[in-house]
């Protein structure tokens, strides 16, 4: 394991990755296929068997038509013991697994990439099959999201990543789920790298994303089928330029909705959260209310995509009453909001989308009778508002319009689409139904240090840590651990398994709260670690989301030392002063300096500390790519690195010779 540690970390970005990314994306597609058989039996057994009831479903799932319930009376006795049943799986296991699992995937992303339990996938997986089999309103892609998402979590720690390539990791497995489970890799895996930030985009998951989301799609497509959900939406298509106006008041519509849909989600979730009743009992409260608006509107019911299917499909649509049509979106934003605001275990992309379609059909229907060069097929104005009113209220547009395109098999509503999408965009302006998103990478917890300070992101944590004081093993009794903290004058030390692998932190007043006699590995441990390779700002991360003013730090699973903020500050401050005395050495006799390493250069491949520099020249700073690397000893330099140097004009010559470059004198101030 070691030894699989050590090349992981040393290996190139797309040889890691391609490897990581398909593991990750095998895994992704066995969870996606996973949840669908079991959505499908929770579906047969809640719906169909007590209820009598089939929901409507895609063309690519099985085309099953709209019908009506043999037992109505059933819907809302059904749906309560759902979600009853998955609010106890929930509350009693993983309290963290209520809600929308995407949210939650992003927020690991942002606040603890290694930090996703174990059970959440699974506990996740089942409560939501539940819910949504048993007809609450929910997406599929929550569950599957954070599958992947744990997955990718899980393989951090394994394989000890450092933050940077954990954040990836989770990133990575959230898109491959979703892709999966709504058979639209592309989509997927730009998803990855648009859903964290509300005006940015985590470039660096793009390349692992796409690995992973194909790879999971191959493999649940394997298992399940490969077909479009919606199948290939021969009605769609764009050729008449005056219809933007019609796609421009689509996207006016979808904005409204989608505010609408924002705001009703999470005030109900702000309501629920105050009843004084036990958790596990409102999602069952919460369940028969929404079987009862399922007896008059049976499209609120499950995932509702058997009802967009409906709505492409001309002949279908103008067969329903208009009320139902024009009542459904509303219908369905009442319906997720009770399923999942009241803790119930589904996603809200899926439902999302739902009521995007059902307002394009709606639209579609009002203006049929009356506007002139309109679409003949409602199809256009479904897959538009589709895109539009999840596309905003999500910020992931460019996610949300591939993800439609793949999964109605057709690319030409993206013209009209992006219209209809910033206008959507303009009116939802900040808001978000993912509350964990932020605004883009400078205010994330995993780059803010980097974007503050980017020379500490070059210091590995490794070469600042300091030596342990004391060290406790999990055999250790609590009693023993305790006298031994108090006397070496630390409040905390690393805990060490059997065969020297580090478990974790404890504190000395956990210590102090248990029995003389416990085993210190059966106390409640602080698993906040850090790697050797992870850079001072990934540090000051990792010690502000745990909450800690130290950690272990860890290469290959074995100790190395600990670090504290105050550690992360001071070498901060050595390296910085390194580099000062230097500089303050040459006086006004130094310029700033900057040159290329090119291809052919003796400098490509050769250690900072093995160079001949010139004696009145100073290394400042090395930049690789977006990354600025402190110029340490052991630091290899490569072709096309940039490097700024502090020289006297007489070493200018030597310099160029290196560099087999020329040398760009930076202005002074």
């Amino acid at each position: 394991m070691r030894l699989l540690r050590r090349r992981v970390r040393e290996a190139d970005y797309l040889r890691k990755w391609v490897v990581l990314g398909a593991l990750i994306g095998v895994i992704s597609g066995l969870g996606a296929a996973l949840f669908f058989v079991a959505l499908q039996l929770g579906s047969r057994f809640f719906l169909g068997t007590i209820a009598g009831f089939v929901p409507a479903s895609p063309l690519g799932e099985g085309a099953q038509p709209i019908t009506d319930a043999a037992r109505p009376w059933a819907l809302p006795l059904v749906v309560g013991l759902g979600g009853l049943i998955a609010g106890v799986i929930v509350f009693r296991l993983a309290p963290e697994a209520e809600g929308h699992g995407t949210d939650a995937a992003i927020e690991a992303f942002h606040h603890g990439a290694r930090r996703i339990r174990a059970r959440i996938p699974l506990i996740k997986l089942v409560a939501s099959a539940i819910t949504i089999g048993s007809g609450g309103s929910g997406g599929r892609e929550g569950p599957t999201a954070q599958i992947g998402a744990g997955f990718g979590s899980f393989l951090a720690r394994v394989l000890d990543l450092d933050a940077r390539d954990a954040r990836i990791a989770v990133s990575s497995g959230m898109g491959a789920g979703i892709g999966a489970i709504f058979r639209a890799p592309l989509g997927g895996a730009v998803l990855a790298a648009e859903i964290p930030y509300r005006e940015d985009v985590e470039s660096e998951a793009l390349v692992p994303a796409f690995v992973a989301a194909i790879v999971a799609f191959s493999v649940f497509g394997a298992l399940i089928g490969f077909a479009p959900i919606f199948g290939r939406v021969a009605g769609a298509g764009f050729t008449d330029p005056r219809q933007l106006v019609y796609y421009a008041l689509i996207g006016l519509a979808a904005g409204i909705v989608g505010r609408l849909y924002i705001g009703s989600f999470y005030g109900l979730t702000r309501w629920f959260s105050h009843w004084p009743l036990p958790r596990e009992i409102r999602p069952a409260i919460a369940g028969f209310a929404v079987g009862c608006l399922g007896v008059a509107l049976p499209g609120v019911l499950g995932t509702g995509y058997g009802w967009v299917q409906a709505g492409l499909d001309r002949t279908t649509l103008l067969g329903l009453p208009l009320w139902v049509v024009l009542a459904l979106p509303l219908a369905k934003i009442l319906a997720t909001s009770l399923s999942i605001g009241s803790g119930g275990s589904g996603g809200i992309f899926g439902p999302g989308m739902v009521i995007g379609a059902l307002l394009g059909a709606g639209i579609w229907r009002l203006l049929e009778p009356i506007a002139p060069g309109l679409p003949a097929d409602p199809s256009p104005f479904v897959i538009v508002a589709m895109m539009a009113l999840f596309g905003s209220v999500a910020h992931a547009p460019l996610a949300v319009m591939l993800m439609v395109a793949e999964m109605t098999d057709s690319l030409a509503m993206l013209a009209p689409a992006m219209l209809a999408i910033g206008i959507a965009t303009l009116i939802v302006g900040d808001r978000s139904i993912y509350t964990s998103q932020l605004r883009s990478r400078a205010d994330s917890p995993a780059h803010r240090p980097r974007f503050a300070l980017p020379l500490m992101a070059a210091i590995a944590a490794g070469d600042a840590a300091r030596v342990a004081r004391a060290v406790l093993s999990v055999d250790a009794t609590a009693g023993t651990a305790r006298a031994r903290l108090e006397e070496a004058g630390v409040r905390g030390a690393p805990v060490v398994g059997t065969h020297g692998s580090v478990r974790g932190s404890v504190d000395l007043e956990t210590l102090a709260a248990a029995e003389a006699t416990t085993p210190v590995g059966e106390l409640r441990l602080n698993a906040a670690v850090i790697a050797a390779d992870d850079g001072l700002d990934d540090v000051l991360g990792i010690l502000a989301d745990g909450h800690r003013d130290w950690a272990p730090v860890v290469a290959d699973g074995r100790l190395v030392g600990v670090l504290s903020a105050r550690d992360v500050v001071a070498a901060y401050r050595r390296a910085l002063a390194a580099n000062v005395r230097q500089v303050r050495t040459l006086g006004s006799a130094g310029a700033l300096l900057e040159a290329d390493i090119g291809p052919n250069s003796t400098l490509a491949a050769a250690s900072v500390g093995a160079v001949a520099w010139p004696r009145d020249s100073v290394l400042v700073s090395i930049a690789r790519g977006d990354q600025v690397i402190v110029p340490r000893g052991k630091v290899v330099l490569e072709a096309g690195d940039r490097l700024t140097l502090y020289s006297a004009s007489r070493d200018w010559a030597t310099l160029e010779r290196l560099f087999e470059n020329p040398m760009t004198a930076l202005p002074s101030e």
